[in-house]
């Protein structure tokens, strides 16, 4: 069971950024009221924001080869109108993940600029693989693992500033983040002593804020 602490102006706020966040329907979360929030004052003095705690049971796999013959299919489709040699596409699944890694792309092209070009490949084949299947599967695509070291630097960035905060008993912000980097900010402080996380912003990219406990 994994849980996660969500804020928002209302609880309802609250929850449905826990679903955006985590790419997760409401239905197959558990969800606690930590704190209902309030308006304040004629919605302007003494304000609170509404808290809950989220908790999300692993699902047992299924339809696992299918899913992961069509992921496989679809990027190795999409890399053939890409002028890349050599590039093969190596698949397996794993707790009902699929994960897919190209090989051959010494030139860093699939990846892009931090990580944005597979970023999008990752997002075009979780849609048709969700899509054919009409369920969600996540998809993780990986090439001359970039996703490896890159989730080495965020830990290790998460784990400084989280250090920072705590000693200077200020809030530190992360810069703009995608989803899937958020994730492994949020869980990389999950379980270090008076710190919390919460993402604030609007649309893909929002920035995560390191809060130290009183």
């Amino acid at each position: 069971m994994e849980t996660f602490e969500f804020e928002g102006k209302t609880t309802e706020e609250a929850v449905e950024n826990a679903c955006r966040e985590l790419s997760v329907p409401r239905d197959d979360m558990s969800i606690e009221v930590i704190e209902p929030g309030s308006p304040g004052i004629f919605g302007l003095v003494g304000g609170r924001k509404a808290k809950v705690r989220i908790s999300i049971a692993r699902e047992e796999p299924s339809r696992d080869d299918e899913a992961l013959d069509i992921a496989r299919r679809t990027l190795e489709d999409m890399l053939s109108l890409i002028p890349i040699e050599d590039a093969v596409v190596k698949s397996e699944i794993e707790d009902g993940i699929v994960n897919l890694y190209i090989d051959g792309d010494k030139s860093g092209l699939l990846i892009g600029r931090k990580g944005r070009t597979l970023d999008a490949l990752q997002f075009i084949v979780n849609k048709i693989v969700s899509k054919a299947l009409d369920r969600k599967f996540q998809v993780i695509i990986d090439s001359e693992d970039y996703r490896r070291r890159r989730k080495d630097y965020l830990e290790k960035m998460a784990v400084d500033m989280g250090e920072k905060a705590r000693k200077s008993g200020k809030p530190v912000t992360t810069g703009l983040l995608n989803p899937h980097d958020r994730r492994i900010v949020h869980m990389a402080l999950k379980n270090q002593r008076q710190l919390t996380t919460t993402s604030r912003g609007e649309g893909m990219l929002k920035k995560v804020v390191i809060i130290p406990g009183r």
